[in-house]
């Protein structure tokens, strides 16, 4: 992957390439940012240039053969680590091997894919994926062998906050010492959900969301207009996985809407309405019976439209980037029901649902408790 291929962090790719051509490369790098920054691309783009000792600030020139092994990701010396999950089928200890040829077509479609469009590329969307201790014992042999073609070893670690804390502890030694000429890139969107001691041994690089022009550029390299593209830029917010999803009209965030159009309207009604209990009911079970990425991030698309709908109610215009698109529902007529006297209260209730949903709890009762809930609150006057 060319480094002008992979969107915007201009100064980031530069010190990257920098240290690399003064010999300066850390072995072990923990890449921040936030889904669809272009952490993954700008991982692999690194990757390739040190294994190709490319230099300039490019992937371009030098080792011809070695580009075009890592552009394709088959590179012997380049190695993944994801999370994977058995598809029910198979051994309960897959590792990202396992995965290689699903894994390249993904990156190659969607670099700046997220966690729940890669479970749905492997058909797991209604499983919890995770890198376990199987993957740790594996990362450590493979690692622990010669490189190919004598020169460094890379392993890329994507959404490496999925790591249990077996897995972890296991890849402790490794990650403080690693063999010679081994890097290893860690790649995570909420570096707090690593271990302190996994952190510690790591130069960690931030990414920050992608500015608004960067994204309309991308966009309209992917066919956009630039009126089209600046309107969802802005919607986007520094997302290029989500600004090419409403490109496309393919994001789950438009499924999520209708979700949640239905979900409020009919928690509206449901005031000593016993029908519209009942339709919140099945509503719920309908729900729990997606999968738990699916519910998890139908949940923080709920906590993303109530703080929306609080900032409108309290005139923060300028904070305002949500667009609805079913033209029945207003946000601005929304927003008066969410005021300082629920948002707390709702808050807790979708984090509760989502601590819940990641621990296994069965969906369709989480689902009910927590419509059950929205009835009241959104009931409840402003204090």
């Amino acid at each position: 992957m060319l480094f002008k291929e992979v969107l915007g962090h201009r100064n980031l790719h530069a010190h990257l390439t920098a240290s690399a051509d003064g010999g300066r490369i850390p072995h072990a790098q923990l890449f921040v940012g936030p889904e669809g920054s272009g952490t993954l691309p700008a991982a692999i783009a690194y990757a390739q240039y040190i294994l190709c000792g490319n230099s300039g600030g490019e992937n371009e020139g030098g080792a011809e053969a070695c580009n075009l092994k890592c552009a394709q990701l088959t590179h012997p010396d380049l190695h993944f680590s994801f999370p994977v999950a058995s598809s029910g089928s198979g051994s309960n200890h897959s590792v990202s091997n396992d995965f290689l040829k699903s894994w390249r077509d993904f990156v190659a479609n969607q670099p700046y894919g997220n966690l729940f469009d890669w479970y749905q590329s492997m058909g797991i969307e209604k499983k919890q994926g995770q890198i376990s201790v199987h993957e740790a014992a594996d990362i450590v042999r493979k690692l622990s062998l010669k490189s190919f073609e004598g020169g460094y070893k890379v392993l890329i670690m994507w959404m490496a906050e999925r790591m249990n804390n077996s897995a972890a502890n296991k890849l402790l030694k490794l990650i403080e010492e690693p063999p010679a000429k081994t890097v290893i890139i860690l790649i995570a969107e909420q570096e707090d959900l690593l271990l302190q001691t996994i952190r510690s041994r790591c130069q960690i690089l931030h990414f920050p969301p992608l500015p608004e022009e960067v994204i309309v550029e991308g966009l309209m390299r992917k066919g956009g207009t630039r009126e089209e593209a600046m309107q969802i830029a802005q919607e986007a917010q520094g997302n290029f996985n989500k600004a090419q999803d409403l490109l496309l009209q393919d994001s789950e965030d438009l499924i999520f809407e209708k979700w949640f159009i239905q979900w409020t309207r009919t928690a509206f009604k449901a005031k000593g309405n016993k029908a519209s209990i009942h339709e919140l009911i099945l509503w719920s079970n309908e729900i729990g019976k997606t999968g738990r990425e699916t519910q998890k991030k139908f949940l923080n698309y709920c906590l993303s439209v109530f703080r929306q709908a609080l900032l409108l109610n309290y005139k923060a215009n300028s904070l305002v980037y949500l667009r609805i698109h079913d033209e029945s529902f207003q946000l601005k007529k929304f927003a008066p029901f969410v005021h300082e006297g629920n948002i707390q209260d709702i808050r807790d209730q979708l984090e509760t649902a989502i601590y819940h949903v990641e621990r296994n709890g069965n969906g369709k009762i989480i689902f009910t408790d927590l419509s059950i809930n929205l009835t009241r609150l959104l009931h409840r006057p402003a204090a």
